[in-house]
């Protein structure tokens, strides 16, 4: 491939991962045609990016760039994968695809999250933690907790009183009658 050419292509697929931070690199290769249309389609579906690329090219591509670091100690055609809400929701629907048994020839090669490579096994691990929206409701939660809690001591030796109270005037009342 000429200097020019690779030059075009290194642009293009520079355009293609403009704003893109997180991405993981896995090996297609040695899938069916079939095969690599159900995984295309499957992400595809989930709003998630897939190219195939060869390495070198791609670190050209994004050289200086936070994804740079995801293509060193690689070899030969890799395909990139990105998008998604965050970064664990794409660890997560990547895995699950590997972990289906439904594509054998796809293995997860690492990644790179804000700008630190990942290995197969790190990337694995992502995709246990909590996504972006639990991350949310669990701080949720932990900020209402003491104030559901001191709600509680407010109104509990409040609603013991008003229940006193309450006994206290339907014994007059009986007693009246």
């Amino acid at each position: 491939m000429s200097k020019v050419v690779k030059k075009l292509v290194s642009r293009d697929i520079a355009a293609r991962l403009k704003g893109v931070n997180d991405a993981i690199v896995v090996n297609i290769v040695g899938m069916t045609g079939e095969e690599n249309f159900n995984i295309r389609k499957t992400l595809r579906e989930q709003g998630i990016g897939i190219m195939v690329v060869k390495r070198t090219l791609a670190a050209r591509a994004t050289e200086g760039s936070s994804l740079r670091p995801a293509f060193d100690n690689l070899a030969g055609s890799v395909a990139v994968i990105w998008g998604c809400e965050d970064f664990v929701a794409l660890t997560r629907s990547v895995t699950k695809l590997v972990n289906s048994g439904q594509f054998p020839k796809l293995e997860i090669k690492g990644g790179v999250m804000d700008g630190e490579a990942l290995t197969a096994d790190q990337v694995k691990k992502v995709s246990k933690w909590p996504s972006r929206q639990e991350q949310i409701s669990i701080l949720v939660g932990q900020i209402l907790s003491p104030g559901a809690t001191l709600s509680g001591q407010l109104v509990g030796p409040a609603r013991m009183i008003a229940g006193q109270v309450k006994k206290m005037i339907e014994n007059q009342e009986e007693a009246g009658e």
